[in-house]
Parts: structure tokens; C-alpha cells; sequence
């Protein structure tokens, strides 16, 4: 009737369940690898059935469940009760309850054997036969007890958790799915419990939950209990880690992102109101953090006894235990302005979700991404891995079709931001419900805007086209459920049920990048659709033009030869935000509201400057991450002065120029006493995107590089900074966009290794127009027969001189005339927007079919 956790593995689901056959094998098989799984016991499938049989409880429940309506809440509801309360009447039997206690007495004995006076405290968690399989996950359905302590308080847990397998959402869940209920049986894991509450817990999942990106692993951490990362009652410190060069031991911590990790789950000790145990639906709701130190209300701070105090919200009086479990305590201001973990817990962390990965894709006989928790033990300081469970859906979702979303062009203002959830879009009436019980006024088609959601709130989101949450992030219930549903999801926006009202159109929207937006009004989008099977293959490499790192993860799904151009501008412009001389030299600032702005964005850097070279280097990174081996070409700063000047402090280090755009730009800054340092920051953040990430499929590419002698300088800084060309195989490219850079290509091919045409640049200087100007704005086309002339001098120079030379722009997808004269000179690759990609592809296969058959 009851195994050891390490008796057991995969082989044994239909008699421990999935989530404890898991923890078992996770024991047998990894843990002489290092992988921490906590120790423990978990009663059969064979108990649950003599304690159904016992009970003669198999005909009364099959009579309150068979034919029931899944739809019909009321009637749900109450067959959910009646079960529920059949089974809490009910009494394990003798041997069963022998069995248990008896394991939980070796558990419960230190090293020397002898057992512990008050028993050990231990997490009592619910296994049933039908969770935690590949194509069905079951998460939450069932129930899970922390901090369960004593054989009392054992046992009944244990009744509680056979009671929970007939909860409202977990018999709907079955319904749902096609899942016999008295087919399902439910083994009961017991293991010790890893003072995570003095520490940090949380989720991982080794793929992008988002895009479905299949070498990174999210990771996400908060203090004390984990279960306040999985229920979204926090907004949690999140990672994302590459796990090719992560297991060639590199550091390729590709993102970090502090969360506010406003309170904290601990042990309760002393009388409490268990009227809501841990794990069993929402809580009382702290809607503002309360101080440091005190309690949420409804709940208890520990050594508190209040006796007869009731939750805000109140579940079935016969399924209250009596027992002492958790409380929620405010995180300090100080701990909530650190991450949670360190670097190197993060990446043990990730090599842990890459090795079990590995397994289980072993054990399967095909990826299996795996969606975990974990728990950082506070007193020793121990990591460990309390569940491991497949994915279910990003693994599952088609590698032949591309589906993206867009917003038609609009004005609408925006409501409110929080975290996105997939990359879709939604529309309809919000409605503001802070109780599942409010059902009725909700209908389908409208977005649920509530603080956050577990499972009661399941029977909502089945007829919600969108969700939006003040609290959670990428790995809590509401984003689960939203991604397995198939709905848009913002969460942690902090305030959507203050800012959003109550019946207004809305809409949520997910496709432009890591952010979540909320416009107010319907707004009108398209979705995309694009077949990528039996795409034809061209000599011309087929590249993409990436600006946001967050949107890099999606756009690697299209089929491309790598990145041919990754502007700097956007990282800095829209992630750091700051002009570099002004984290460099901060006495310089006058205004003092920028003053103000810049250290509120640097206050987790002990150097102004490093924030500038994380935040590059986690931008530039992910985009070498996202098309990996495949080559991505990052592009040095190219701003203009007036361009510099808008960013925080810049107005104090930037000249005023009157053509800026013929003025101090690109290479001529790189190696100028009033940038040169700033340039450096630059090569820092480069640098570690190859030697500490591991990322060599990055190149560098120096812009506006008006004449050779001016390159020798940007190289020998470039040195200077650590970044030899040709050392670990470093690439270092020049634009080909001056009338000097096509003339003088021979004596650029000697200093860089290849060239991309700049094709806008080069139009306007050659035509000697200004392209920013309106009145000149008819004049500027690429295929004009100067222009071109200046093109196939590039790039046949080039080919003498046997280096690479591309084009990057708009004109061979605007223009089909244009992109066969490139074809027809030979040129090495195109590098376009993203969304013409798959389009200019067949285009240019046609084109080389068409040039083959004449010969």
C-alpha cells in the first residue's frame, strides 16, 4: 500500500501517479548526478481503491457523477460537494493507516535513527493516475498540504487529498478531457519539507512557455513558499538561460528581470484559521503589501494565536482540517530590490532542468520539455527539485505553421502594461470579478480582469477570450491555463482592476514583445498564417532584420540563413534608455530629474556603467541566442547626435549639429574623446556576449565608417577593449553604404571581413538628397541607374577581393525588378524584415530557377 519514493519511476504512473512516479524516478535515476529530490514515501493506487471499498464509497459517487454536465456549474458544484464531503466522512483503513504512519516514522528519524518527539514536517501532495502525463497535465487540480506535522495532522491530510480529487475543478477537468472518475485513482506522496519558506522556491520549464523555443530554460523565483509563484500571488524574479552553451559550460544567463516579490510564504505556528489550507484555491488578497513583518490579513504572523478567525473567503465547513500550515508575510524593500537567487544558483538550476530534459527524452524516445519546481533550502542553503512534469503545450504545438499577430495602425492610448502570455491578441468587454462565485455576470467572449486566478476560477476562463492580472508571472496559474486554453493573458500588470472599468471595450495584446498591453477601445488585428513545410532552398542566403530581443525567440521559427542585421539602437533606445556618457559620468547631469530617472533605473547596479552593459548584452544575446549556430550580425551604435540627445542625460553630451545626419555618427564617434569610453561599453557587452555566453555566432559590424584609416581605428579600439578580429574566430564587418565605401572597397575588404550594403544611405548619398526631407522625398529610389551602378561596383569589388557582401533593406522585398538585378550580380545574401522573409524566399527561388534555365 505504500512505496518509497525511490521504489518507484515512470514504469510505476499507474500505481503512484505522475507527479509521484515522477519524484521517484527523478531519485533512482538522477540523484547520484546530483539532482536533489527530497525523500519520501507515497501510498498505491491499490489504497486509494480498499479505502473506496472500505467505504463502500464507489457506487455512491459514480451515482453523483455519472452524466454530469460539466457546463452546468450549479449542478457541478453541488455533485462536487456531495463527493467531497463522502469522502472526508469516510475513514482510511486500519492497514493503510498503519502502513503511512509507519513510513512516516522512518522519515521522520535523523541520522542516528532515532525519531524525531513531534514527527517530521512534511509536504503531503496529490498524485493522480491521469496528471502529469505528456498529453494532459492535470496541474493544480488536485491538492497539495506544506508544513503538514504529527500523525494527526497526517492522516488527515491524507483524506484530504482523496477528497480533492472530486473537487468542482477537477471533476470538470475529467469531464473535460474524456476521463472516467472512478477510473482515475489518486496516491498521496509525503516528503520532507525543504525550508524553502527561510529561502526561495519556484518554476522552471525548459522551453520558452511563450514561443515555444526549444533552448531556453525560464526560470522563475521568489522567497519563502513556492506556492505563491504558482498561484500568481507574486510577481517573481524570472531568468532566461540558453542551454546549448549553458552545457558547453559557458554562463549564458541571456535575461534577468528583478520582480517585485512584494510578500512572502512561511510555516505558521500556533492556532490558525486552516479554513484555507496552502494549495487549496485563493486566500485572503493583499491588494497593497502590507509593512514588513505583518501578517496579510486573514492569516497569522507566526506565534500568533487568534482564535475563531475566519479567511475572506470561506470554503465547505466539513472539509476544514484544524491544522497548522502556512501564513503570508510582507517581503522587506531590501530583499525585494534583490534577486532571489544568485547567478550561479540560477544556472545549477538550469543545467538541472537541461539534465532532466535529457532523460525523460530518453525514456520517451523524443523531446520532452519539462515544466518543474524547485525549492532553495534556507538553512543550508541546498537547492532542490520537488516535482518534474512534460510540458504540454508550446511542446505540442506545430512546427509548420507560423502564426503571428498584428494591430492595425492606431491611437489608442494605453490602459495599463504587465507581462504577455503567448503572442496573441483579444478583444471584448472587460470584467472586473474578484470571486469565482460571480460567474453569472460573466459571458462569453468578455476578458476577466481579476488580481489572479488558480483552479476555481477554470469554469470563467473556458468562456473568457482574454485574462488580466495585478499579480503573477510567466509560470502562475493564470498564464498556464491561458496558454493550454488558448486565450491572451496579460499578468502582474499591479493595477488592471483599478485602471480598467468595469464593462468598457478593451483590448489585451500579447504581439509586441515580452510586454502585455491594454488599449483602451477594439481595436482591429489580423492574424497570419504562413505554411513552412517544402519552402525551396536558394544560393542567396535568405536573412532577417531584428530590432527587439524580445520578439528574437519567434522570429527564429522562420526559416533563414541567420540575422543579417541586429541594430544596437533598439536595445538602447527602448530597454536602456540612458545616454552612456551619462552612466559613465553622472556629475555631469544637470537636470535633475534625469538625475532622479537614471538611478532609479540603476539602483541594482553597483556601477552605474554595468547597467548599461548587462542590459546590452542581454539584448544582443538573446538575438545570438534565438538563431544559434546560425550567424546574427550585431551592429554598432548608429544614432545621431539629435537622436542621443532625446535619451535620459543626453542633452548634456550631445552637440547641436545642423545635419545631423551627414554629422557625428557611426565609426567617427567610436574612437572621439567625448564617446570613446561609451564605445567601450559597447565592446564590453559584445565581449560577453561571445566569452561569456558563448555565443561565436555573433559578429560585429561597424557602421558609417567613412574611410579606411578611419576603420584601422575603430579595429585597434576594438582591440584595445579585448576585441581582436580573427581571435576565436571574430568576424568583423563594415557597412558598404558611402559613395567611399564602394570606391574604396578594395582597401575596406583589407580590414574587414565582408560587407553589408546599406541600401538607404547609400541611395541618398549618392543622389545627394536627404532622405528625412519631404520636399526632396520623390527623388529617393534605390533603383535608379546610379544607384545600381554603385550596388554592382560593390559588389563585384568585393567578390575580387573574396569577401562576403549582402544587402540589408527594404528594397529587394518592395521591388521584385530590384531583388533580380542583386540575384543577377551575385550577391552572397538579402537580409529583410521578418515579415516578407518567407514571401522574398520564394520570389528569389523563382528568380534562380528563371537565370538557371537561360543559362
Amino acid at each position: 500500500m505504500v512505496l518509497a519514493l525511490e521504489a518507484a519511476g515512470l514504469e510505476a504512473i499507474a500505481a503512484v501517479g505522475g507527479k509521484n512516479a515522477s519524484l521517484g524516478e527523478l531519485l533512482r535515476e538522477l540523484g547520484s548526478e546530483g539532482v536533489r529530490v527530497p525523500g519520501g514515501f507515497a501510498t498505491t493506487a491499490h489504497a486509494y481503491g480498499a479505502f473506496l471499498d472500505a467505504n463502500q464509497l464507489r457506487q455512491p459517487l459514480g451515482r453523483l457523477l455519472d452524466g454530469l454536465d460539466g457546463n452546468d456549474l450549479g449542478a457541478l458544484q453541488a455533485a462536487g460537494r456531495a463527493a467531497r464531503a463522502l469522502v472526508l466522512a469516510a475513514r482510511l483503513p486500519d492497514d493503510l493507516e498503519r502502513a503511512i504512519l509507519s513510513a512516516y516514522g522512518q522519515l521522520g528519524q535523523d541520522s542516528a535513527g532515532v525519531v524525531l518527539t513531534n514527527g517530521v514536517a512534511v509536504a503531503v501532495r496529490s498524485s493522480a493516475t491521469a496528471e502529469d502525463l505528456p498529453e494532459a497535465s492535470f496541474a493544480g487540480q488536485q491538492e497539495t498540504f506544506l508544513n503538514v506535522t504529527g500523525e494527526a495532522e497526517l492522516l488527515a491530510a491524507c483524506r484530504r487529498c482523496y477528497a480533492s480529487l472530486f473537487t468542482d475543478r477537477a471533476i470538470s477537468y475529467r469531464i473535460l478531457h474524456g476521463f472516467d472518475h472512478l477510473e482515475v485513482a489518486l496516491s498521496i506522496g509525503v516528503q520532507r519539507m525543504v525550508r524553502s519558506d527561510l529561502g526561495a522556491a519556484g518554476v522552471m520549464f525548459s522551453i520558452d512557455t511563450e514561443t515555444g523555443f526549444r533552448d531556453a530554460v525560464l526560470l522563475t523565483a521568489a522567497y519563502g513558499l513556492g506556492e505563491t509563484v504558482v498561484q500568481g500571488s507574486v510577481n517573481p524574479d524570472e531568468y532566461l538561460i540558453f542551454k546549448p552553451t549553458l552545457q558547453q559550460g559557458f554562463a549564458p544567463i541571456l535575461s534577468r528581470r528583478l520582480g517585485s516579490k512584494a510578500i512572502r510564504m512561511v510555516y505558521a505556528t500556533g492556532a490558525v484559521d486552516n479554513s484555507h489550507p496552502a494549495g487549496a484555491g485563493p486566500g485572503p488578497e493583499p491588494l497593497a503589501a502590507p509593512a514588513p513583518g505583518q501578517a496579510v490579513p486573514g492569516q497569522t504572523v507566526p506565534g500568533q494565536t487568534v482564535p475563531g478567525q475566519t479567511a475572506q473567503r470561506q470554503h465547505d465547513p466539513a472539509e476544514a482540517l484544524g491544522l497548522s500550515h502556512t501564513c503570508t508575510l510582507a517581503v522587506d524593500p531590501a530583499d525585494r530590490a534583490r534577486f532571489a537567487l544568485t547567478d550561479d544558483e540560477a544556472l545549477q538550476l538550469a543545467r538541472w532542468a537541461c539534465r532532466i530534459e535529457a532523460h525523460y527524452s530518453a525514456r520517451r524516445g523524443k523531446a520532452t520539455p519539462m515544466d518543474i519546481e524547485w525549492a532553495k533550502d534556507g538553512l543550508t542553503g541546498e537547492l532542490f527539485i520537488l516535482q518534474a512534469r512534460p510540458e504540454t503545450v508550446e511542446s505540442r504545438r506545430s512546427a509548420q505553421v507560423l502564426r503571428s499577430w498584428h494591430l492595425e495602425p492606431h491611437q489608442a492610448p494605453v490602459i495599463t502594461r504587465g507581462r504577455a502570455i503567448g503572442a496573441s491578441i483579444c478583444t471584448g468587454r472587460a470584467r472586473i470579478i474578484q470571486d469565482p462565485s460571480a460567474i453569472a455576470s460573466f459571458q462569453q467572449g468578455d476578458l476577466l480582469v481579476t488580481d489572479r486566478t488558480d483552479p476555481d476560477w477554470e469554469p470563467i476562463l473556458k468562456l473568457a477570450s482574454g485574462v488580466i492580472t495585478n499579480q503573477g508571472g510567466r509560470t502562475c496559474h493564470a498564464a498556464i491555463i491561458a496558454r493550454e486554453m488558448g486565450i491572451t493573458a496579460i499578468v502582474g500588470t499591479g493595477d488592471g482592476t483599478a485602471v480598467i472599468a468595469d464593462g468598457e471595450a478593451i483590448t489585451a495584446s500579447c504581439c509586441e514583445g515580452d510586454e502585455g498591453l491594454v488599449y483602451r477601445g477594439e481595436l482591429v488585428f489580423r492574424l497570419e498564417e504562413q505554411q513552412l513545410s517544402d519552402l525551396p532552398a536558394t544560393r542567396t542566403r535568405i536573412l532577417i532584420n531584428v530590432g527587439n530581443p524580445d520578439e528574437a525567440f519567434n522570429l527564429a521559427a522562420i526559416p533563414c540563413d541567420g540575422v543579417g542585421l541586429a541594430r544596437l539602437e533598439f536595445i538602447i533606445a527602448n530597454q536602456i534608455k540612458v545616454h552612456p556618457m551619462a552612466l559613465l559620468e553622472p556629475d555631469q547631469l544637470r537636470d535633475p530629474a534625469d538625475r532622479l530617472a537614471i538611478a532609479a533605473l540603476t539602483a541594482a547596479y553597483l556601477r552605474p556603467a554595468d547597467y548599461y552593459v548587462d542590459r546590452l548584452a542581454q539584448g544582443m544575446g538573446r538575438i545570438a541566442a534565438a538563431f544559434f549556430p546560425r550567424p546574427v550580425v550585431l551592429r554598432f551604435s548608429d544614432f545621431k547626435s539629435n537622436e542621443y540627445a532625446r535619451l535620459l542625460g543626453g542633452r548634456d553630451f550631445e552637440p547641436q549639429e545642423e545635419n545631423p545626419m551627414l554629422g557625428w555618427r557611426g565609426a567617427s564617434r567610436y574612437t572621439a574623446p567625448g564617446f570613446r569610453e561609451a564605445f567601450g561599453l559597447e565592446c564590453q557587452a559584445f565581449k560577453r556576449v561571445r566569452e561569456t555566453m558563448g555565443l561565436t555566432n555573433a559578429k560585429a559590424m561597424v557602421p558609417f565608417c567613412r574611410t579606411p584609416e578611419e576603420g584601422d581605428r575603430v579595429l585597434a579600439e576594438m582591440a584595445r577593449q579585448g576585441l581582436v578580429r580573427g581571435e576565436n574566430g571574430l568576424e568583423v564587418l563594415v557597412m558598404c553604404e558611402l559613395p567611399s565605401n564602394v570606391i574604396g572597397a578594395a582597401a575596406f575588404a583589407e580590414r574587414f571581413d565582408g560587407f553589408s550594403i546599406g541600401s538607404n544611405d547609400l541611395t541618398q548619398l549618392t543622389l545627394g538628397l536627404d532622405r528625412d526631407s519631404a520636399q526632396v522625398a520623390d527623388l529617393f529610389d534605390e533603383r535608379h541607374p546610379t544607384v545600381l551602378a554603385m550596388v554592382s561596383l560593390a559588389i563585384q569589388t568585393a567578390k575580387c577581393c573574396g569577401r562576403p557582401i549582402g544587402i540589408c533593406g527594404q528594397a529587394p522585398s518592395d521591388y521584385p525588378e530590384f531583388a533580380r538585378f542583386l540575384v543577377e550580380q551575385g550577391i552572397d545574401s538579402i537580409s529583410l524584415n521578418p515579415d516578407v522573409a518567407i514571401a522574398t524566399r520564394l520570389a528569389i527561388a523563382a528568380i534562380e530557377a528563371d537565370l538557371a534555365a537561360q543559362g
